[in-house]
Order: structure tokens, then C-alpha cells, then sequence
């Protein structure tokens, strides 16, 4: 019995994840057809995907990175600008990448260094974030592309493809084996999990906890730096804070994932399923005619019904 409810609670998403598919084959006009199905893996997984990647590198030490926003976006504006400025797509590839990884060291030296707790201190730079790209845009306004000629190599991150399959999609594909060989084969993702599971033993068992913390914000970071990126490409701009849409969906899918795995750590593959989820549903509920304030509410109560599922089932078993 025991045996049968620890299969239910892993396997809880899986299960959510076939009623949802089920449920808007037969309700939802349009939702199995092939291209509605490569639309929804293209505009609605994919950038999500790689932002709950970062998001699972932060949660594997048991932050949630609310910076994530802020990384993206200034990705997206240093990367926008210098295109603009017509230096080249790769130095303003290399410079959106840069200036993300600039927001993953000022969180790394904020936790690591001064000891803020890792909510706290990437809600500051959030904060932070915000104000400095309304002052680098005269208030907050939007930088388009619209009069610049743009070479190929900039419209292909978006809409180019790749032995058939689109650039967004490979984007995800390798960051995802990365951040799976990082975290499941590494000693760093020995520490990390370490340090997620138990900070207080990791920090006087002699794991380089400082470096670890500053690590991962990095490595969250460059992985948020790659949604700028293609969110640049496929809108042609700059947006201010866009990158924000992202934060509540890539931490609601990061903890979904976590129910797949018996120790409940966050893992590359419960990540994916849970972003699969969670487009599913808000494409089957516009093919339903749902507006989107109802589909905010609908994939909240999914996220609880999946969460409050595996708890139910943790508590059984230790009963």
C-alpha cells in the first residue's frame, strides 16, 4: 500500500499531465492538431523552459531566484542596444549574455558575501533592476529594431531551424543536458544538493559553500541571459520589464517538477514536464475561449492540485 501511494505521489504530474491532454482533446477544438501542438512547443515552452532550467539550478540550493525578470530583461537591452548600434549580432550576443551574468554575481556577492538570505536578496535586485532600466530607457520605454538592418543571424534565433527543428528548441535541448549533467554527475551539484537539503551541515562539513552559492546564481543567471536573448529576436526589441511574465510560471513549474523525484530535489526532467503543463493548459484554455485572468486562476488551482496530490502522499507514507 505504502509502495502504491509513493508511486501516486511521483507520478502525480505525469498523471495531471495526461488528464490535461485528455481533457482538451475532446473539449478544446484544435488542441491535438500537429500545428497547434508545435506552436504551442515553439511560443509557448520554450523561452518558459530554459527560464525554469535557471530556476532549477537556483532551487537546487534552496533559493528562489526572483531576479530571474531582471536578468532577462537586462539581457535583452544591452543585447537590443548594441545591435542597434550595429556591432555585430555575436559581441551583442557576448554583451547580453555579460550583462546577465552581471545580476547572477551581484546575487552570488549579496548571499554569499554579506549573508542575505537568497529571497530577500534577489528581490532587491529585482528592485534594483526595475530602476535601472527606467533609467536607461528615458522612463521605461521600449527599444524597437525597427529601422535597423538586421543580418540574418539575428532573426534565426528565433525563427531559424536546425536539422527541422527550431533554434528555441535546440536552445532548450542542450541547456537542459547541461543542467542535468551539472547537477545529477558533478561534484557541484553534489554540493548544491547538499547545501538545498541541509545549509546548516553543508556549511561546517567543509563544502565550499560561498563558491557553490556564487556558482549557481551565475549559472542561473547566463541561462536567464539565453531567454533575453531569444526574446529579443523574436519581438524585434526591447521591452521593459517583459522578462518579469516569466518569474511566477518558471517557479510554479520548478516545484511541480520537484514531485517527481522521491527526495523531492528539483531535477531537469520534473522542470520540462511542469513547463509542458503549464503551456498545455493556457493553450487549451485560449482554444476554449478562456480570457487570460481565468487561465491565471485555472493554472494556479492546477499548480495546488498537483503540489497538494504529492504532499497528501508524503504525509500517508509517513504515517
Amino acid at each position: 500500500m505504502t509502495e502504491r501511494i509513493g508511486r501516486l505521489q511521483r507520478f502525480s504530474l505525469v498523471a495531471a499531465l495526461l488528464a490535461v491532454i485528455a481533457f482538451f482533446a475532446v473539449f478544446a477544438p484544435g488542441f491535438m492538431r500537429p500545428a497547434n501542438l508545435a506552436d504551442v512547443l515553439v511560443n509557448n515552452f520554450a523561452l518558459l523552459a530554459i527560464a525554469a532550467l535557471g530556476m532549477t539550478l537556483a532551487l537546487s540550493i534552496g533559493a528562489v531566484d526572483l531576479s530571474l525578470g531582471t536578468a532577462i530583461d537586462v539581457a535583452s537591452l544591452v543585447f537590443v542596444q548594441l545591435v542597434a548600434h550595429q556591432v555585430g549580432v555575436l559581441p551583442a550576443l557576448l554583451g547580453g549574455l555579460g550583462a546577465a551574468v552581471l545580476v547572477g554575481t551581484f546575487n552570488g556577492a549579496l548571499v554569499a558575501g554579506l549573508g542575505i538570505a537568497p529571497f530577500l536578496a534577489t528581490l532587491g535586485t529585482l528592485f534594483i533592476g526595475q530602476t535601472v532600466q527606467q533609467l536607461a530607457t528615458g522612463g521605461g520605454q521600449p527599444v524597437y529594431l525597427l529601422n535597423v538592418a538586421l543580418p540574418p543571424l539575428f532573426g534565426a534565433l528565433a525563427h531559424g531551424t536546425l536539422a527541422g527543428m527550431p533554434v528555441p528548441l535546440w536552445c532548450v535541448v542542450v541547456l537542459a543536458a547541461a543542467v542535468h549533467v551539472v547537477l545529477a554527475h558533478s561534484a557541484f551539484g553534489r554540493y548544491s544538493a547538499a547545501l538545498g537539503a541541509q545549509p546548516g551541515v553543508a556549511r561546517h562539513s567543509g563544502l565550499p559553500v560561498a563558491a557553490t552559492v556564487v556558482a549557481t546564481f551565475v549559472a542561473s543567471a547566463l541561462v536567464y541571459g539565453v531567454v533575453g536573448l531569444l526574446l529579443s529576436s523574436t519581438v524585434k526589441a526591447y521591452v521593459p520589464h517583459a522578462g518579469n511574465g516569466f518569474l511566477l510560471n518558471a517557479i510554479g513549474a520548478t516545484f511541480i517538477g520537484t514531485t517527481l523525484s522521491p527526495t523531492r530535489r528539483p531535477g531537469v526532467a520534473g522542470t520540462l514536464l511542469g513547463v509542458l503543463l503549464i503551456s498545455l493548459v493556457a493553450n487549451g484554455l485560449l482554444l476554449i475561449g478562456w480570457n487570460f485572468y481565468w487561465q491565471q486562476v485555472a493554472t494556479g488551482a492546477l499548480i495546488l492540485a498537483v503540489l497538494a496530490l504529492s504532499f497528501m502522499g508524503r504525509r500517508v507514507r509517513a504515517a
